[in-house]
């Protein structure tokens, strides 16, 4: 079986619904509105390696993701 080629758009928007679901989790977990958390998120280390495609983080699911950024501000 060939493996398939995914175009960077295909692949930044499928990051982009992840992103969106891990979001909403975080809100709810933390108590805080999306749309800080989402500034938040995106300026972590988490959040930089998720758009890193090479890290794979992607593989994983919302609440794996939602569970190393609530570990990585915890050591804050």
């Amino acid at each position: 079986m060939a493996e398939e080629m995914i175009s960077k758009e295909q692949m930044d928007y499928t990051i982009d619904v992840l992103i969106a679901m891990v979001v909403e989790e975080l809100a709810e977990d933390l108590h805080e509105e999306p749309n800080k958390v989402l500034y938040d998120f995106l300026q972590s280390k988490i959040g930089k390696a998720l758009y890193d495609e090479s890290t794979k983080l992607w593989w994983n699911g919302p609440s794996y993701i939602a569970d190393m950024y609530k570990e990585e501000i915890s050591k804050k």
